[in-house]
């Protein structure tokens, strides 16, 4: 698993090293605004699916925790859930705030005149 991990992970890289390389060969300064916004949408795609992820992960351990405190102990089910639902609540916070910091780069992506003036094009 790990391998193949390691080797897709590489293969991504290879794969935009390359595509850095063919706009870099072009030398036009709108080569290089359409990769500042290809990198701006792929670093958005990544951040929120990250969020995703690891608040995915988080709630599942702590309901799984809740579970299992409940199966051993029913008559704290009411202070386990309610606890549970606190904690829930603040994990998907962080996703939430992810996303707001993608949607905010997103739409703060400049024009491509505004990049090829600041680049020197």
């Amino acid at each position: 698993m790990l391998k193949k991990s390691f080797t897709g992970i590489l293969t991504l890289a290879l794969i935009l090293g390359m595509a850095s390389m063919a706009l870099a060969a072009d030398g036009s300064a709108q080569a290089a605004g359409m990769w500042i916004f290809f990198a701006i949408a792929l670093a958005c795609g990544f951040g929120i699916g990250v969020a995703a992820l690891g608040t995915g992960l988080g709630m599942g351990n702590a309901i799984n925790g809740a579970l299992q405190g409940t199966a051993r102990n029913p008559e704290a089910g009411g202070k386990i859930m309610t606890t549970m639902i606190i904690g829930l609540a603040l994990i998907e916070s962080l996703c939430i705030y992810a996303l707001l910091i993608c949607l905010l780069m997103v739409f703060k992506i400049p024009s491509l005149d505004a990049v090829t003036k600041a680049i020197g094009g």
